[in-house]
């Protein structure tokens, strides 16, 4: 299919009075000197001014000027003015709402342990031995969040710091200073981290997530591909509210609620701010689809979610959620032959692959090959939905109904649920 760009020339032409022929005759060699002064100056003035106004398309702000050719003729002369547009495009709000941002936007640097072994061949006196150092495994982003006495708390994604052993962060003058893991949930991919106090930035304001809008702009601030890019800012919009994204953590297969947006989300974006036109973090950039031909599918967790966990991170050090004690399986994913055996009815449940001595999922009588389809009468298909749920609605020490199937018998178990 064939893009018809239209485009519409615009010819500058002279007018020429009408003369008698004996006139014409007796001006001529006059008259031709006049006619090409004329068009060599009205074609020069025409470059002159497309060539300027294109230059002048991007600037934010230019004075206005007037171009003019001089026409010289006998004992007269003209005047001619040529307008030139002037553009502006004053983003000046939006610098100074990303300048202040900015500053509380952090890099995390992950350190990890990391054996090495050292043969000492050419020094004569050496021997062989194994060693332990810290290496930087990987960098992310964070965002700085309250201060409390002498900490500052600072949020970012838990797979930035999964599996450190130790954490630094780097401020906005390239400073770097230790970080202390405060607690972490990898369910949700939310961990916080503190600083001194006296070392962190401003924080930043956090914004209702649930008042925007599809097509609202937003800003993407953090530090793709390492400190290197520190601070990059990208530009967007929110291209989906309400997404639910299957992802697979270090706890097990989870449904994560997010933002989708088509700002650039890169690696080492992680732990940064979605902030919306007012400067409000409304999300945390947490993850992108980096399949080959895909552009532009990046997802934030957001704040009005995010915020009672890393609150109860920094009250308790961790997430206490409802406990059943099984372990589960999603019965469509079960062999072929296996799921022919069973009732219909359950062809879309949980299945129940083992269950833990004395759990609470124990003592209420759920058992293994159990095929859970139901709680308090709320439809679960996947692994991921019986957790949502659990977590979601469910408390420690509430009674809860599961509807499960036993081979073809169907049964109502009430589970009294434990602390994780």
């Amino acid at each position: 299919m064939e893009n018809n760009i239209e485009t519409e020339r615009i010819e500058q032409t002279p007018e020429v009075t009408q003369t008698t022929r004996k006139e014409q005759k007796r001006k001529s060699i006059w008259f031709s000197s006049l006619t090409s002064g004329i068009v060599g100056s009205l074609l020069t003035c025409s470059v002159f001014v497309f060539g300027a106004d294109y230059m002048d398309f991007n600037q934010t702000s230019q004075n206005d000027t007037q171009g003019a050719a001089l026409i010289e003729g006998k004992n007269d002369s003209a005047l001619l003015p040529v307008k030139k547009t002037s553009y502006s495009n004053d983003n000046s709000g939006i610098a100074d709402m990303v300048e202040k941002a900015s500053n509380s936007i952090v890099g995390v640097i992950n350190y990890q342990q990391q054996q090495s072994s050292y043969s000492g061949g050419m020094f004569p006196n050496s021997s062989s031995s194994d060693s332990s150092s810290e290496v930087e495994s990987g960098t992310g982003s964070g965002v700085m969040y309250k201060k409390v006495g002498n900490k500052a708390y600072i949020i970012t994604n838990n797979h930035v710091i999964e599996n450190a052993s130790k954490v630094e962060v780097s401020l906005d003058d390239g400073v770097k200073t230790a970080a202390e893991v405060v607690g972490s949930d990898a369910l949700t991919d939310l961990a916080v981290i503190s600083i001194d106090a006296s070392k962190a930035p401003d924080k930043i304001s956090f914004g209702n997530s649930d008042a925007i809008r599809t097509g609202d702009s937003v800003i993407a601030i953090g530090n793709p591909l390492g400190l290197d890019l520190s601070r990059t800012v990208t530009q967007g919009i929110v291209s989906a509210t309400g997404r639910s994204i299957d992802v697979t953590t270090s706890a097990g297969e989870w449904n994560l609620d997010v933002i989708q947006t088509d700002a650039a989300i890169n690696p080492g974006n992680s732990g940064g701010a979605l902030i919306n036109a007012q400067g409000d973090v409304i999300g945390i950039n947490s993850l992108k689809i980096s399949e080959d031909g895909v552009e532009g599918l990046g997802f934030a967790i957001p704040s009005n979610d995010l915020l009672p966990i890393v609150e109860e991170i920094i009250k308790d050090g961790k997430v206490t959620r409802p406990y059943l004690g099984v372990s589960l399986g999603n019965v469509g994913e079960l062999p072929q032959n296996y799921q022919q055996s069973i009732n219909q009815a359950a062809a879309e449940g949980v299945m129940v692959t083992s269950v833990e001595n004395g759990s609470p999922a124990a003592e209420g009588g759920l058992m293994q090959k159990d095929i859970i389809t139901e709680i308090n009468g709320t439809k679960i298909t996947t692994t991921s939905e019986l957790r949502k749920y659990l977590y979601k609605n469910g408390k420690v020490g509430q009674e809860m109904s599961f509807t499960v199937y036993r081979g073809d018998d169907n049964k109502t178990i009430k589970i009294k649920l434990g602390k994780s």
